[in-house]
């Protein structure tokens, strides 16, 4: 499964781990130096939300941000219950 956001279309991005070693000049070394860089990905963070997309209720993944943005809409909780679902289908 991708780790795209299905509504920003956000995806991981590359980015760098740099290894430092020695003291900063300010607190008395001779400075810090760059000792090693790896790649490495920076990757969104997704979560799998319950939405109303065009009328239908599914499950998307999206990222937080798009959540605290307000892009989601929601599903609305469900407030029948299994046993008035089984008396009804029986009637």
């Amino acid at each position: 499964m991708s780790r795209i956001c299905e509504l920003t279309g956000t995806r991981p991005i590359k980015g760098s781990h740099i290894w430092r070693s020695g003291k900063a000049k300010k607190k008395g070394g001779i400075g810090t130096h760059v000792t090693a860089i790896t790649k490495r990905r920076f990757f969104p963070n997704l979560q799998r939300v319950k939405a109303v997309i065009n009328g239908e209720t599914r499950y998307i993944r999206v990222t937080a941000k798009a959540i605290k943005k307000g892009l989601v809409m929601k599903a609305p909780k469900r407030k029948w219950t299994k046993d008035a679902a089984k008396a009804v289908a029986k009637a």
